[in-house]
């Protein structure tokens, strides 16, 4: 691997810049570090959801029906369980179950053990439209992930696997 004499700048490099100028005493090697993680973050989000798009899927949507695909056979779980996993309250996961039961990507029914309690079950059109969907979105990332090559793309995910691993202890 050969090393560049001089790293190519982007925009939070400007950043950086600006920030040095008018306050030289501040130490911005995390502002350089979490400004390109949201600007990544941001940029690919985008691209995904274009991807998810061309299902008639918003990456809200994806990620319920996502849920369901990888809680394994029979794809079924509370809206609770969802909620929790997604965690959006759960008006905000009525709203998403409303949209996708009306597409009949999956189908709401009572929950045997619990009068109360209702199940949430990916039906086959959803199971087909999510295993598609998720190797789009893989697609992209992928794609956006080729720019560091296979050893440099998983340095980077160790890296930030050790990073949130730090973050969730605080």
């Amino acid at each position: 691997m050969s090393e560049r004499s001089e790293p190519r700048k982007d925009p939070v490099d400007a950043i950086i810049g600006q920030w040095a100028t008018v306050r030289p005493d501040l130490d911005t090697a995390a502002m350089e570090v979490f400004g390109r993680i949201n600007r990544l973050s941001h940029a690919i989000g985008e691209r995904v959801g274009q991807a998810y798009a061309a299902f008639g899927i918003s990456r809200g949507e994806f990620d319920v029906l996502a849920t369901l695909r990888r809680s394994g056979e029979p794809y079924t779980l509370s809206p609770r369980q969802l909620s929790a996993t997604l965690m959006l309250t759960t008006g905000g996961m009525t709203g998403r179950l409303d949209k996708l039961e009306r597409a009949g990507l999956l189908r709401r029914s009572p929950d045997p053990h619990d009068r109360r309690g209702l199940h949430v079950t990916l039906t086959d059109e959803g199971l087909a439209l999510v295993d598609e969907a998720v190797g789009a979105g893989l697609a992209v990332q992928t794609d956006a992930l080729s720019a560091l090559g296979p050893r440099r793309a998983g340095q980077l995910a160790d890296l930030l696997r050790d990073l949130l691993a730090g973050t969730d202890r605080a």
